[in-house]
Protein backbone atom coordinates (compact mmCIF):
# COMPACT_ATOMS: atom_id res chain seq x y z
CA UNK A 1 0.00 0.00 0.00
CA UNK A 2 0.96 3.55 -0.86
CA UNK A 3 -0.16 6.52 0.81
CA UNK A 4 0.54 10.04 -0.19
CA UNK A 5 0.19 12.19 3.28
CA UNK A 6 -0.14 15.92 2.95
CA UNK A 7 0.62 18.25 6.39
CA UNK A 8 -0.79 21.99 6.93
CA UNK A 9 2.44 23.57 8.53
CA UNK A 10 1.27 26.44 9.62
CA UNK A 11 1.72 26.42 13.17
CA UNK A 12 3.09 23.06 14.94
CA UNK A 13 0.19 21.23 15.74
CA UNK A 14 -0.82 19.42 12.70
CA UNK A 15 3.19 18.16 12.65
CA UNK A 16 2.98 16.59 16.15
CA UNK A 17 0.29 14.73 15.12
CA UNK A 18 1.75 13.58 12.09
CA UNK A 19 5.21 12.68 14.06
CA UNK A 20 2.52 9.72 15.72
CA UNK A 21 1.21 8.94 12.86
CA UNK A 22 4.24 8.63 10.39
CA UNK A 23 5.78 6.07 12.90
CA UNK A 24 2.14 4.10 12.98
CA UNK A 25 2.65 3.83 9.54
CA UNK A 26 6.02 2.52 8.82
CA UNK A 27 5.82 0.46 12.27
CA UNK A 28 2.72 -1.32 10.07
CA UNK A 29 4.93 -0.89 6.55
CA UNK A 30 3.21 1.05 4.69
CA UNK A 31 5.16 3.12 2.47
CA UNK A 32 4.04 7.10 2.89
CA UNK A 33 5.35 10.20 1.00
CA UNK A 34 4.82 13.83 2.84
CA UNK A 35 4.48 16.83 1.37
CA UNK A 36 4.03 19.77 3.97
CA UNK A 37 2.87 23.50 3.23
CA UNK A 38 2.28 26.54 4.53
CA UNK A 39 5.26 27.53 5.76
CA UNK A 40 9.26 28.58 4.46
CA UNK A 41 11.44 24.91 3.55
CA UNK A 42 14.12 25.63 6.75
CA UNK A 43 11.16 26.60 9.01
CA UNK A 44 10.63 23.50 9.46
CA UNK A 45 12.39 21.23 12.65
CA UNK A 46 12.59 17.77 13.61
CA UNK A 47 11.71 16.17 10.18
CA UNK A 48 14.00 12.92 10.31
CA UNK A 49 10.78 10.71 11.06
CA UNK A 50 9.30 11.60 7.54
CA UNK A 51 12.11 10.51 5.53
CA UNK A 52 12.21 12.53 1.76
CA UNK A 53 9.55 14.68 2.30
CA UNK A 54 8.65 16.90 -0.08
CA UNK A 55 7.62 20.72 0.63
CA UNK A 56 5.01 23.71 -1.37
CA UNK A 57 4.28 26.77 -0.97
CA UNK A 58 0.62 26.13 -0.44
CA UNK A 59 -1.84 28.62 1.59
CA UNK A 60 -1.34 29.77 5.40
CA UNK A 61 -2.70 31.82 7.72
CA UNK A 62 -2.07 35.63 8.71
CA UNK A 63 -2.12 36.50 12.35
CA UNK A 64 -0.86 39.82 14.17
CA UNK A 65 -1.72 40.53 18.27
CA UNK A 66 -3.59 37.29 19.12
CA UNK A 67 -6.01 37.78 16.00
CA UNK A 68 -6.64 36.02 12.65
CA UNK A 69 -6.53 38.68 9.50
CA UNK A 70 -8.94 37.24 6.71
CA UNK A 71 -8.11 40.21 4.37
CA UNK A 72 -3.95 40.09 4.91
CA UNK A 73 -4.33 35.96 5.18
CA UNK A 74 -6.54 36.54 1.22
CA UNK A 75 -3.84 39.39 0.11
CA UNK A 76 -0.65 37.76 0.56
CA UNK A 77 -1.64 34.14 -0.70
CA UNK A 78 0.13 33.19 -3.96
CA UNK A 79 -3.13 31.69 -5.26
CA UNK A 80 -1.15 31.28 -8.78
CA UNK A 81 1.29 29.13 -6.98
CA UNK A 82 -1.16 27.45 -5.22
CA UNK A 83 -3.18 26.33 -8.31
CA UNK A 84 0.04 25.18 -10.40
CA UNK A 85 0.88 23.24 -7.30
CA UNK A 86 -2.32 21.18 -7.32
CA UNK A 87 -1.98 20.99 -11.32
CA UNK A 88 1.82 19.10 -11.02
CA UNK A 89 1.37 17.01 -7.89
CA UNK A 90 0.79 13.63 -9.56
CA UNK A 91 -0.88 10.85 -7.19
CA UNK A 92 -1.22 8.46 -9.54
CA UNK A 93 1.02 6.06 -7.97
CA UNK A 94 -1.08 5.95 -4.47
CA UNK A 95 -3.58 4.11 -3.14
CA UNK A 96 -4.67 6.57 -0.46
CA UNK A 97 -4.33 10.15 0.04
CA UNK A 98 -4.39 11.32 3.75
CA UNK A 99 -4.25 15.19 4.41
CA UNK A 100 -4.28 16.78 7.60
CA UNK A 101 -6.05 20.12 6.99
CA UNK A 102 -3.63 20.38 3.72
CA UNK A 103 -5.24 21.80 0.71
CA UNK A 104 -2.33 21.39 -1.87
CA UNK A 105 -2.86 17.23 -1.65
CA UNK A 106 -6.61 17.21 -0.67
CA UNK A 107 -7.45 19.66 -4.29
CA UNK A 108 -5.03 17.74 -6.02
CA UNK A 109 -6.31 14.59 -5.04
CA UNK A 110 -10.23 15.66 -5.69
CA UNK A 111 -9.14 16.74 -9.44
CA UNK A 112 -7.28 13.01 -9.96
CA UNK A 113 -10.42 11.70 -8.55
CA UNK A 114 -8.16 9.74 -5.71
CA UNK A 115 -10.23 8.70 -2.49
CA UNK A 116 -8.81 11.24 0.11
CA UNK A 117 -9.07 10.95 3.93
CA UNK A 118 -9.30 13.40 5.87
CA UNK A 119 -7.78 13.63 9.59
CA UNK A 120 -7.94 16.08 12.54
CA UNK A 121 -9.79 18.48 14.52
CA UNK A 122 -10.93 20.43 11.86
CA UNK A 123 -13.28 17.43 10.63
CA UNK A 124 -14.49 17.04 13.81
CA UNK A 125 -16.63 20.30 13.30
CA UNK A 126 -19.17 18.12 10.66
CA UNK A 127 -20.74 17.01 13.59
CA UNK A 128 -22.87 18.56 16.52
CA UNK A 129 -19.97 19.59 19.00
CA UNK A 130 -19.48 22.89 20.99
CA UNK A 131 -18.79 25.51 18.52
CA UNK A 132 -18.04 29.53 19.37
CA UNK A 133 -17.10 32.47 16.90
CA UNK A 134 -18.66 30.79 13.41
CA UNK A 135 -18.54 32.89 10.99
CA UNK A 136 -19.96 33.07 6.93
CA UNK A 137 -15.78 32.91 5.74
CA UNK A 138 -14.72 30.53 8.86
CA UNK A 139 -17.57 28.06 8.13
CA UNK A 140 -16.37 28.01 4.05
CA UNK A 141 -12.63 27.47 5.21
CA UNK A 142 -13.61 24.69 7.21
CA UNK A 143 -15.46 23.14 4.13
CA UNK A 144 -13.53 24.02 1.35
CA UNK A 145 -10.18 24.41 2.56
CA UNK A 146 -9.08 21.18 2.55
CA UNK A 147 -12.17 18.85 1.35
CA UNK A 148 -11.91 15.05 1.85
CA UNK A 149 -14.02 11.58 0.60
CA UNK A 150 -14.08 10.62 3.83
CA UNK A 151 -12.85 12.65 7.49
CA UNK A 152 -11.86 11.45 10.72
CA UNK A 153 -12.71 13.96 13.41
CA UNK A 154 -10.75 14.08 16.70
CA UNK A 155 -11.80 15.63 19.76
CA UNK A 156 -11.09 15.81 23.67
CA UNK A 157 -14.28 14.14 24.25
CA UNK A 158 -16.62 12.14 21.71
CA UNK A 159 -19.96 14.67 22.66
CA UNK A 160 -22.00 11.53 21.42
CA UNK A 161 -20.56 11.96 18.16
CA UNK A 162 -18.55 9.41 15.82
CA UNK A 163 -15.24 11.14 16.42
CA UNK A 164 -12.36 9.50 18.01
CA UNK A 165 -9.80 10.78 20.67
CA UNK A 166 -6.71 12.68 19.45
CA UNK A 167 -3.34 11.24 18.28
CA UNK A 168 -0.66 11.74 20.94
CA UNK A 169 2.26 10.22 22.08
CA UNK A 170 2.10 8.30 25.25
CA UNK A 171 3.57 10.85 27.52
CA UNK A 172 4.34 10.55 31.38
CA UNK A 173 5.02 13.08 34.19
CA UNK A 174 8.73 13.13 35.06
CA UNK A 175 9.26 15.09 38.54
CA UNK A 176 6.66 18.22 38.57
CA UNK A 177 8.84 21.56 39.36
CA UNK A 178 6.49 23.56 41.87
CA UNK A 179 5.83 26.98 39.92
CA UNK A 180 7.70 26.06 36.58
CA UNK A 181 5.20 27.39 33.76
CA UNK A 182 5.47 26.43 29.57
CA UNK A 183 4.33 29.20 27.64
CA UNK A 184 3.39 28.46 23.81
CA UNK A 185 1.89 31.83 22.46
CA UNK A 186 2.86 31.73 18.71
CA UNK A 187 0.00 34.11 17.30
CA UNK A 188 0.80 36.59 20.24
CA UNK A 189 3.11 39.99 20.55
CA UNK A 190 6.46 38.84 22.37
CA UNK A 191 5.88 42.44 24.24
CA UNK A 192 2.95 41.22 25.50
CA UNK A 193 3.14 38.40 26.84
CA UNK A 194 6.60 39.72 28.47
CA UNK A 195 3.88 42.21 30.30
CA UNK A 196 1.71 39.41 30.91
CA UNK A 197 4.09 37.35 32.62
CA UNK A 198 6.79 39.99 34.43
CA UNK A 199 4.61 40.49 37.41
CA UNK A 200 4.59 36.54 38.46
CA UNK A 201 7.75 36.85 39.86
CA UNK A 202 7.71 33.32 42.25
CA UNK A 203 6.72 31.76 39.00
CA UNK A 204 9.40 30.33 36.31
CA UNK A 205 7.98 31.14 32.78
CA UNK A 206 9.18 28.73 30.03
CA UNK A 207 8.65 30.51 26.67
CA UNK A 208 8.71 29.19 23.39
CA UNK A 209 10.05 31.00 20.50
CA UNK A 210 11.10 30.87 17.28
CA UNK A 211 13.85 33.16 17.64
CA UNK A 212 16.86 33.78 20.03
CA UNK A 213 15.67 35.61 22.86
CA UNK A 214 16.97 36.89 25.70
CA UNK A 215 14.65 38.58 28.67
CA UNK A 216 15.31 41.20 30.82
CA UNK A 217 12.92 39.71 33.44
CA UNK A 218 14.65 37.32 35.67
CA UNK A 219 11.11 34.74 36.01
CA UNK A 220 11.21 34.49 32.31
CA UNK A 221 13.21 32.28 30.00
CA UNK A 222 13.14 31.30 26.47
CA UNK A 223 13.76 28.58 24.54
CA UNK A 224 14.01 27.80 20.57
CA UNK A 225 11.36 25.05 18.89
CA UNK A 226 12.25 22.26 18.88
CA UNK A 227 10.42 19.28 20.06
CA UNK A 228 12.76 17.12 22.44
CA UNK A 229 13.90 20.14 24.33
CA UNK A 230 9.69 21.39 24.58
CA UNK A 231 8.75 18.04 25.79
CA UNK A 232 11.71 18.17 28.33
CA UNK A 233 10.10 21.33 29.57
CA UNK A 234 6.60 19.97 29.24
CA UNK A 235 7.18 16.83 30.95
CA UNK A 236 8.64 19.00 34.47
CA UNK A 237 6.03 21.97 34.08
CA UNK A 238 2.94 22.48 36.83
CA UNK A 239 1.41 23.93 34.40
CA UNK A 240 0.83 25.12 30.31
CA UNK A 241 -0.32 28.66 29.02
CA UNK A 242 -1.13 28.42 25.24
CA UNK A 243 -3.25 29.66 22.21
CA UNK A 244 -6.25 26.79 21.98
CA UNK A 245 -4.34 24.25 19.65
CA UNK A 246 -5.86 21.26 19.23
CA UNK A 247 -2.67 19.19 19.25
CA UNK A 248 -0.80 20.72 22.32
CA UNK A 249 -3.72 20.89 24.53
CA UNK A 250 -4.28 17.20 24.05
CA UNK A 251 -0.22 16.89 25.04
CA UNK A 252 -0.76 18.55 28.26
CA UNK A 253 -4.71 16.91 28.95
CA UNK A 254 -2.14 13.47 28.80
CA UNK A 255 0.57 15.10 30.88
CA UNK A 256 -2.03 15.75 33.58
CA UNK A 257 -0.96 19.89 33.67
CA UNK A 258 -3.30 22.47 34.38
CA UNK A 259 -4.16 24.43 31.30
CA UNK A 260 -4.74 27.88 30.82
CA UNK A 261 -5.46 29.25 26.83
CA UNK A 262 -5.64 31.90 24.80
CA UNK A 263 -7.67 31.25 21.65
CA UNK A 264 -6.99 32.95 18.66
CA UNK A 265 -9.45 35.45 17.76
CA UNK A 266 -11.22 34.93 14.20
CA UNK A 267 -10.10 31.58 13.99
CA UNK A 268 -13.26 29.60 14.52
CA UNK A 269 -11.34 25.90 15.07
CA UNK A 270 -9.66 27.97 18.43
CA UNK A 271 -12.45 29.67 19.75
CA UNK A 272 -14.14 26.43 19.88
CA UNK A 273 -11.77 24.58 21.39
CA UNK A 274 -12.06 27.07 24.15
CA UNK A 275 -15.89 26.37 24.08
CA UNK A 276 -15.14 23.00 24.68
CA UNK A 277 -12.34 22.97 27.09
CA UNK A 278 -14.18 25.36 29.36
CA UNK A 279 -17.70 23.27 28.86
CA UNK A 280 -15.68 20.77 29.89
CA UNK A 281 -14.09 21.58 32.54
CA UNK A 282 -10.64 20.58 31.11
CA UNK A 283 -8.83 24.16 31.35
CA UNK A 284 -9.34 28.26 32.39
CA UNK A 285 -9.87 30.43 28.88
CA UNK A 286 -9.07 34.00 28.54
CA UNK A 287 -10.39 36.24 25.62
CA UNK A 288 -7.63 38.65 26.19
CA UNK A 289 -4.09 38.21 27.54
CA UNK A 290 -5.43 39.11 31.11
CA UNK A 291 -3.15 39.57 34.19
CA UNK A 292 -6.02 38.74 36.66
CA UNK A 293 -7.07 35.74 35.18
CA UNK A 294 -3.68 34.49 34.94
CA UNK A 295 -3.44 35.33 38.91
CA UNK A 296 -6.01 33.13 39.46
CA UNK A 297 -5.23 30.01 37.25
CA UNK A 298 -1.40 30.06 39.01
CA UNK A 299 -3.25 29.70 42.05
CA UNK A 300 -5.22 27.32 41.06
CA UNK A 301 -4.06 23.90 41.33
CA UNK A 302 -6.52 21.91 40.13
CA UNK A 303 -6.09 20.02 36.65
CA UNK A 304 -7.32 17.21 34.83
CA UNK A 305 -5.60 14.37 33.78
CA UNK A 306 -6.53 12.37 30.62
CA UNK A 307 -5.44 9.32 29.17
CA UNK A 308 -6.35 8.41 25.34
CA UNK A 309 -5.42 5.07 23.96
CA UNK A 310 -3.09 4.41 20.94
CA UNK A 311 -5.33 6.46 18.50
CA UNK A 312 -2.67 6.63 15.64
CA UNK A 313 -2.41 2.56 15.82
CA UNK A 314 -6.23 2.47 16.07
CA UNK A 315 -6.57 4.52 12.66
CA UNK A 316 -3.32 2.82 11.31
CA UNK A 317 -5.21 -0.39 11.15
CA UNK A 318 -8.45 0.62 10.21
CA UNK A 319 -7.04 2.05 6.88
CA UNK A 320 -5.32 -1.58 6.17
CA UNK A 321 -8.88 -2.97 6.93
CA UNK A 322 -10.21 -0.95 3.82
CA UNK A 323 -11.58 2.28 5.98
CA UNK A 324 -14.83 0.42 6.95
CA UNK A 325 -17.95 2.88 8.68
CA UNK A 326 -16.92 3.53 12.20
CA UNK A 327 -20.26 2.48 13.69
CA UNK A 328 -21.22 2.48 16.98
CA UNK A 329 -19.63 -0.46 18.18
CA UNK A 330 -16.17 0.81 16.98
CA UNK A 331 -16.83 4.53 18.48
CA UNK A 332 -17.63 3.43 21.65
CA UNK A 333 -14.80 0.78 21.66
CA UNK A 334 -12.38 3.38 20.95
CA UNK A 335 -13.43 5.73 23.82
CA UNK A 336 -13.68 2.67 26.53
CA UNK A 337 -9.98 2.86 27.00
CA UNK A 338 -10.08 6.56 27.69
CA UNK A 339 -9.40 7.42 31.26
CA UNK A 340 -10.67 11.19 32.69
CA UNK A 341 -8.71 11.89 36.53
CA UNK A 342 -9.55 15.22 38.19
CA UNK A 343 -6.05 15.83 39.95
CA UNK A 344 -4.76 18.69 42.63
CA UNK A 345 -1.00 19.24 41.96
Amino acid sequence: MKVFYGVQGTGNGHLARSRVMARELKAAGIETQFLFTGRAADKYFDMAVFGDYWVRTGLTFNTSKGKLNYLKTAAEANVSMFLHDIKTLDLSDYDLVITDFEPVCAWAAKKQKKRVLGLGNQYAYHYDIPRKGSDPIADLIMKYFAPANISVGMHWHHFGQPIVPPVVDALETKGIIKNKIVVYLPFEDTSDVEKLLAPFENFDFHVSSPLALTSKHSNITYHSMSCDSFLKELYTCEGIISNAGFAMTSEALQLGKKILVKPLHAQVEQTSNGAALQQLGYAHVMDELDVETVQHWLHDNRAVHITYPNTAKILVQWIQDGMPEMDNDFIEEIWSHVDVLHVER
